[in-house]
């Protein structure tokens, strides 16, 4: 029956989005190249309008222009066309990534939240109220333990604060005077520097001749040994007259 009547042809997929945008800008370079060409001759058909004199030639030459310039004019629509049809389409390209994007987002957003309710539903808000409160009652209660701990034993209650603090002042006074027994003593601290001149109390020194207090100072040598005078070693000085017999 097949052979007979014939089968349904398998149709192919409709072009995606992509494909279309491709092949319409392939026609559109198409276009642009021939738009080159036709000003490429009509800048020759300028040039021979310039160079020809009016006349048949010259109105053959401006017929040719405007022939060429007709189809430019037609492709120049053309490429106007293919711009407006490549810009819907991105358009169309645009506000579909924007749809699945918020799609993805959809199912990420509703994932988070299923996930989101089952981690809520092992939480429980009382329990840990519940908790906060116990938590602090047993702080409170280490807290006791520790104060009672702490006390001091045999310590009277009815202490006269005035007493106390006459007992501090005299405490405070006494250690004043055991610092003041502390300092160091006289022979242990470092020597100052004084006056060595007014310590000695020497007299002033004499005015005079210095010569003569100085020869009157120096002792004379004594005559000994048999009437011989010493020399300056303190021995008798040999007469001149021994030394040469």
């Amino acid at each position: 029956m097949r052979r007979v009547f014939g089968g349904k042809k398998n149709k192919d997929p409709p072009p995606t989005i992509e494909e279309a945008t491709d092949r319409i800008n392939k026609r559109g370079e198409t276009v642009d190249e021939k738009i080159k060409k036709l000003d490429a001759e009509l800048a020759r058909y300028k040039e021979q309008i310039k160079k020809t004199r009016p006349g048949p030639a010259q109105e053959a030459v401006k017929a040719r222009a405007m022939r060429v310039l007709k189809q430019r004019r037609m492709y120049e629509g053309q490429r106007d066309m293919i711009y407006n049809q490549t810009y819907n389409l991105d358009q169309v390209a645009f506000a579909t990534e924007g749809l699945k994007d918020a799609q993805q987002t959809m199912s990420a957003l509703k994932s988070a939240n299923k996930e989101l309710k089952g981690v809520m539903k092992t939480v429980n808000i009382s329990a840990i109220d519940s908790m906060q409160d116990e938590m602090i009652d047993m702080m409170d209660i280490s807290t006791e333990i520790q104060e009672s701990l702490g006390r001091s034993y045999n310590v009277p209650d009815d202490i006269d604060e005035e007493e106390l603090m006459g007992e501090l002042d005299a405490l405070e006074a006494d250690m004043g005077t055991e610092t003041e027994s502390d300092a160091v003593p006289s022979y242990l601290q470092p020597d100052k520097e004084s006056d060595l001149d007014a310590e000695l109390n020497l007299p002033a020194a004499p005015m005079g001749n210095a010569a003569a207090m100085v020869n009157r100072a120096r002792p004379q040598p004594y005559i000994a040994f048999n009437g011989l005078a010493e020399n300056e070693f303190g021995l008798p000085s040999v007469p001149q007259a021994s030394l040469r017999s």
